[in-house]
């Protein structure tokens, strides 16, 4: 009975350590990325952009991670490999698109759609 008790516990969100260095499609990266236990999350404080209406920075060692943002047209995106720096940056900008436009886009690899 403690074994099973263990394992359930220990059975909340796949590690980190199992995520692919690379993802081949959008919906495997959200898949894993929704499913994994991060070392770090943090989300974009609302109204901070006139076309980014949310964002999430996840990262499994508090140096880089995952930019999930989405548009105000309903479009969703991923870069990969962002520095715990700039999520920072642009989380704090005064204008978190502007930030993005100049210093993210085309500079971290986007996951395929």
């Amino acid at each position: 009975t403690i074994f099973w008790c263990l394992s359930v516990l220990s059975c909340h969100g796949q590690s980190c350590v199992d995520l692919p260095d690379r993802f081949t499609s959008y919906s495997e990266a959200i898949s894993a990325i929704k499913n994994t236990d991060f070392k770090f999350t943090d989300k974009l404080p609302l109204y901070k952009s006139s076309w980014i209406v949310s964002a999430s920075f996840y990262s499994c060692d508090d140096e880089a991670g995952y930019l999930v943002y989405e548009t105000n047209k309903g479009n969703e995106y991923i870069h990969e490999k962002v520095p715990i720096e700039i999520w920072n940056s642009f989380k704090n900008a005064a204008s978190s698109g502007s930030y993005y436009d100049h210093n993210i886009k085309g500079k971290f690899r986007l996951v395929p759609q």
